[in-house]
Formats: structure tokens, sequence, C-alpha cells
């Protein structure tokens, strides 16, 4: 009887186990093959740098992690065994920082509030899990996979795939922060984003007609609230014709960004894949003659129904079609547009089955890419629009850092645009959710993300706002943006008390930027995240691994938002300061790392008129009276950089016991330093800072000061 019983369940599961190949392709790096994988359903791969080579064909006879590959009811399964160890990464997902016990849909999903599936598909796809085991060594997984599938995170994780069998990539490190290192390595970073990018942006669907987004940008100037960015969404648009502006919203757009510049503001304005069926217009007029749109299994244009009604979609998997949409962006750029947002572009069809494209739908690629169904090419139609977006922005500008931002994309795909998280409410669940979602995208290889602060949709109110602002201006990606349909909610608009307390926040986010942008200089050549979890600090601190309220942005400062009940935080001499005199009750607490230097700028409204010729140093000394930082110039934007145009220091203190003495040591770049330089030390005491006077030049000694 058992061996009947064994019979029958192996002939329901239909789980049929295949051989399987491995090699090395760097130190600690395997990849596995099953016997019938198909290289022209996978390559060329849009997660890594290159076609990944073999060094070995032996792995080490103490390898732990080794894939069961099975076909299973048609699908192709890869499954680990991973025991206990702490799961994280998975890319965007609603829910907890650790991942275990979950499933993910590895299909993009335009899902407002993150109602459909509970949030656990969403509007990216990232076929990768971090873990961490109790010792607090950690390992990398990759499925090199875009068709649809499924993530299982627990003592197993599962790969599932409705596609052909795929090959999944094995990292072995002695910590996550090595992991991370390695996945950058293999997927790419980010590049350096202009400085501007990382200031505060105000948004919403939509500021028209233009004068309303005029007077929104003076509104910033006279209220004194330090801003960069005004956003542009779909209204300004000729009845939502991409490329195009409406003679009723956007009259002028030239004279529009020409006012935002003399305000030192920069515009971003969005663009959609879909193109607006219409024989009398130029962009769909040149789509068919020339035959760029996504076929159905018909081989016609497939026409689905977006904001322009009738719509096609460009295929992006062909590299003539790359070609052609970059070459749209010069002309519209041309009056004065410094960034662009590429929406919906899972792809999102209204009334199309999941509210996207038939699977069946016909992508014909190129470059070595193999004709395929929707099935294959789903999941990097964002990835593959960014990357067409990107280098239309560079043949626009070529001397200019691009910044797009995008809402759907792809494992790899940090290399082309940065990224939000979509189409939140305005709840508290949501704003204390959007930092484990911050955290796990930077744990993903995305460092440059975050959320719609105050959240996208329903009605924001005033305390809400206040305590989002206050912790979203630690974000890598700092917004503000709602929907048309709901109540404003510009810093200004609950009243002074919260126009204060965000305005505050805010001016912390600025004074932070020589910091901040230093971080981004870091992972733009490492891949660790700007904003991460407290675990990083110790590793092998058990209490920390599920720690999501308080975070660390970079390595030194930690934030813990004045809501947070009980978090758990790193161990050790972390000195807790304010940045103003006086407590609003909404600010986030901050404490500095034992041992480090942390780098202030002077308040400036925008990063055109930021400067770092005077900087206050906040010094936390260790046991042995020493600590450290970083600093990162260039220009802030083009690429001089690239070529050594940029001054690296190391921030060093010190103390005798009665003098404390700051200094900043070039240690690369061939940057020309100014002509002046102004230091100031700011000692922590009793949770206040309390700073010396400026003095001339790369060093600054003031007498030490007891905690």
């Amino acid at each position: 009887m058992k061996r009947i019983y064994l019979l029958f369940l192996t002939l329901t599961t239909a789980v049929v186990a295949i051989a399987q190949q491995s090699f090395l392709i760097d130190n600690r790096v395997a990849v596995f093959y099953p016997a019938n994988y198909d290289a022209a359903q996978h390559q060329p791969s849009p997660i890594f740098l290159r076609e990944l080579a073999p060094i070995s064909q032996n792995l080490p006879d103490d390898w732990q992690l080794r894939p069961r590959f099975t076909k299973e009811n048609g699908h192709s399964v890869a499954t680990f065994e991973v025991g206990d160890a702490d799961l994280y990464g998975c890319g965007e997902v609603y829910g907890d920082l650790k991942r275990n016990g979950e499933t993910v849909g590895l299909w993009n999903k335009d899902n407002g509030l993150y109602m459909t599936e509970g949030g656990k598909r969403l509007y990216q796809s990232h076929p990768w899990v971090l873990g961490v085991r109790k010792n607090g060594t950690a390992f990398g997984l990759i499925a090199d996979n875009t068709w649809k599938s499924k993530l299982t995170t627990d003592h197993q994780v599962r790969f599932d795939s409705e596609g052909p069998a795929f090959r999944v990539v094995v990292i072995e490190r002695n910590s996550p922060v090595e992991v991370l290192q390695e996945l950058a390595k293999l997927s790419g970073t980010i590049e350096m984003p202009p400085l501007w990018s990382l200031g505060f942006h105000q948004c919403r669907h939509s500021y028209v007609p233009d004068t309303w987004a005029m007077q929104i940008a003076d509104t910033f100037r006279d209220k004194q609230i330090p801003c960069d960015v005004i956003w542009m969404d779909i209204i300004y648009m000729d009845g939502f014709r991409i490329f195009t502006f409406s003679p009723k919203e956007m009259p002028n757009p030239k004279a529009f960004n020409d006012y935002l510049h003399s305000k030192k503001f920069k515009s971003v304005f969005m663009i959609d894949p879909g193109v607006k069926v219409d024989p009398n217009y130029f962009v769909d007029q040149q789509g068919m003659a020339n035959d760029y749109y996504v076929k159905t299994k018909d081989g016609k244009p497939f026409v689905g129904q977006v904001w322009p009604g009738d719509t096609h979609f460009p295929d992006f998997t062909r590299p003539e079609v790359r070609r052609w949409w970059s070459t749209l962006y010069p002309d519209f750029m041309a009056t004065g547009i410094d960034g662009i947002w590429n929406d919906m572009n899972e792809p999102a069809v209204f009334d199309g089955p999941d509210s996207s494209m038939p699977e069946d739908n016909v992508h014909l690629g190129g470059e070595g890419l193999a004709e395929g169904p929707h099935l294959r090419y789903h999941n990097v139609y964002g990835y593959n629009m960014v990357k067409a977006t990107r280098e239309g922005m560079l043949l626009a500008n070529p001397q200019k850092r691009p910044f797009v931002l995008s809402r759907s994309n792809f494992l790899g795909g940090q290399r082309y645009a940065a990224t939000w998280t979509g189409d939140n409410a305005s709840t508290w669940e949501h704003m204390k959710a959007s930092i484990p979602m911050t955290l796990n995208m930077g744990l993903t290889g995305q460092p440059f993300n975050g959320p719609d602060i105050g959240g996208f949709a329903r009605d924001c109110n005033g305390e809400l706002l206040a305590h989002w602002t206050a912790i979203g201006v630690y974000f890598p990606f700092v917004r503000n943006h709602c929907s048309l349909e709901e109540v404003q909610q510009e810093p200004w608009a609950f009243g002074q008390q919260v126009e204060d307390v965000c305005r505050t926040a805010i001016n912390r986010r600025y004074r932070l930027l020589p910091y901040v942008y230093t971080l981004f200089r870091e992972t733009s050549q490492t891949g660790i995240p700007v904003m991460r979890p407290v675990f990083m600090a110790d590793v092998n601190d058990e209490t920390l691994r599920s720690e999501q309220q308080a975070f660390l942005l970079g390595g030194d400062l930690l934030i813990v938002p004045r809501w947070a009940e009980k978090p758990a935080l790193p161990k050790g001499n972390w000195a807790t300061f304010s940045m103003e005199n006086g407590d609003d009750g909404y600010q986030a607490r901050l404490a500095l790392r034992p041992g480090s230097v942390l780098p202030l700028a002077n308040l400036y409204q925008n990063t055109v008129d930021y400067c770092t010729d005077s900087l206050t140093l906040v010094v936390n000394l260790d046991e042995k009276g020493l600590a450290q930082g970083r600093l990162y110039e260039d220009d802030g934007d083009g690429f001089n950089y690239r070529s050594g145009d940029y001054s690296d220091y190391q921030l060093k203190a010190n103390t005798d016991g009665k003098t404390l003495t700051v200094s900043l040591q070039k240690i690369d770049g061939k940057r020309k330093a100014s002509n002046k330089r102004w230091l100031r030390i700011a000692q922590i005491v009793k949770g206040r800072l309390v700073y010396s006077n400026w003095q001339e030049g790369n060093q600054a000694v003031v007498k030490l000061r007891k905690k």
C-alpha cells in the first residue's frame, strides 16, 4: 500500500528531477545549469553586466547551497534548502523587512494602494534573495529568469517559473555587505546621480495649469523651505499624447522651464510608454510607419486602453525601437526639461488581462534576444524602456547626468533609473511600511529609491504629513507626491505647525547633503545601500535582524522615528543629538556612531547655491579618542569626475585629552581645491551640538568638552 501511495503522489504532483551542471564564475560565486537549459530562452541576460564565464568546473567540497531543479505541473522550479537563515531583498514587496514565509509574485503589476495579493506583487520584479545565517555569514541567490514566476522564501527558497528551465547564481560571502558588493560586481551599480536629484522634490498629479506649478515654486522660496524640483504629471500633455504639451495647460513649456530655472528649480516631466492611436500624431505615425509596436499573436499591432484611449506600445526588446525612442527626447528636452519620469511601464493596460497585455503577445527581440511571448518579456518591459530613455537623455544633453525615475524595473535596472514604491496610500500603515520597502530595495541592488511622502491616494492630514516628512528626508529619494483627487499636501497645506515641522526636516536633509552625496558616491562604486537596516551595524547581533522602524543612513548615522516603539538599536556609544535648539516632537532622533565624523553643510535653499567651502564636522570619538569619516566632492553634474575631477577626503579626528583636532586629508582625485575652506567642529554634549568658532584651512582645533 505504501508503494502505491508514493506512486500516486509522484504522478499527481508531476515532480521530475533534472540533472545539473555547475561552474565557479568568481571566488565563491557559482552558476548552476539544469540539464535542459536553453540559452536562447534566457540570454542575453538583463541582470548581468557580461555573460557569465566559468573560471573552474570544480566547486569546493564544502559548498552548501546547491539547487534542486525540477519540472512540476509544467513549471520550471529551482529549490534551495536554506535552513533557518534570515531572508531579505526580493525587490519591491509590501510587508516586513524579513522576507521569511513570503510568496512574492514576479509578474509586474499596476497595483494601486498595494491592494492586489496583499502587496506581494507590485510594479517590479527582482528574482533575488539575500540570506544571513545565524553566524553572520551571508549568501545571495539569483534566478536568471524573466518569465512569469513566483518566489517563495522560507526554510526553502523556491523559484517557480512558467517558462523554460533557467540557471541560478549563488554568492557565498562572510557578510551581507560582501554579498551586496558581489551582486554589484555582477549586475552593476547606479551611475552617479546629479546633485539636484538628492534634494527635496514636490509633485502632484498634476500641477496644471503651468501657473499653478510656478506658484508652488514661488511659495517654497517665499516660505524659505528648501526644494530643488517641481514635477509635471500627465495632464501637461495634449490629450495624453506623449512628447507633446497641452496648448491650454502648458502653452509655452520653454518659458515655464525658464521660469523654474530662474528660481533655481529643476523640472521633471512624465513620459508613459503608451502611444495614442492617432494617424495625425507624429509619434504614432513614426511607430506605425516603421512597424515598431508590440504585436498580437496574429501579427497585428496590439491596441489597449490607457490614458489616451486606444494605445499602441513600442516593442522595447528591439534595438531599433529603443534607438527610435531615444531620438524623441532631444526636441522634447530642448524646452528646458531636466529629468524624465517613466510611469505605467509594467506595462499597465486598463482593459487587458490582469491589467496588462495578453501573455501571448509577441516581442521580436534583436541583438541576441530571440523573438518571444509577453510571458517572457513582460517583466523587463519597463527595464528596456528606461534603458532607451536614458540613452535619449544623453542624446539630448550629453554633458549632463541623466535622472530617470521609473515605476517598473527588473534586477539590473538600477543601471538605468531610480525608482519609487508606486501608488501608496496616505495611511500610517503605509508610512511605516515605506521603511522596510525602501530598505529591501537597497538590499536588492536598487539604492536610489523611496516612497511618495505623504501618500499618493486618499486624503493626507497634517499629523501624518509631519511625521512622514520627518522620516522621509532620510530616504535616498525624497519626494512629496499625491493624486489630483486628494487634498493638497505641500509642506504648508495643513497650517503653520506642520509647515514648521516640514521645514525643519527638509532643512536637515540639505545640511546633510555632503554626507548623502558621499554615500551616493560609495554606492555607485560598491553597491552598498545608502539607506541600511540596523543589523548592518552589527550583523552578529540577532536582536537587530527584524528591526524595521529605526534604520541607518550610511554606516554612521542612526535614524529613529519619533513614533518608534521599543526599537532594537545597535550597541555601543552611539551619541544622540539634535540639529536644532528646541524640540517640535516630530523630528527623528539622530545618533552618530562612535568613531565617526559627520560633515554638514550650511543651510541652502537649493543645490544651485549649495557649497562645501564651509563645513561643520560633527564628532563622536571612540574609546581610543579617534574618529574618521569621508567627504566626496565634484561638480554635482556632468562626467568630469570620471577623468579624476573630484576630491575624496578622509576626515580625521583625535584628542590628546585636552584638545580635539579634526582635519581634512585628500586621499584621491585631481579636483582643484577651493581658495578658502572654513571648518568648525560640533561636539555632542548632552544631546546638543556645541559649535566651535569657524577656522580657516583644512584643520580645526578646539577644547575637548565632556559628553
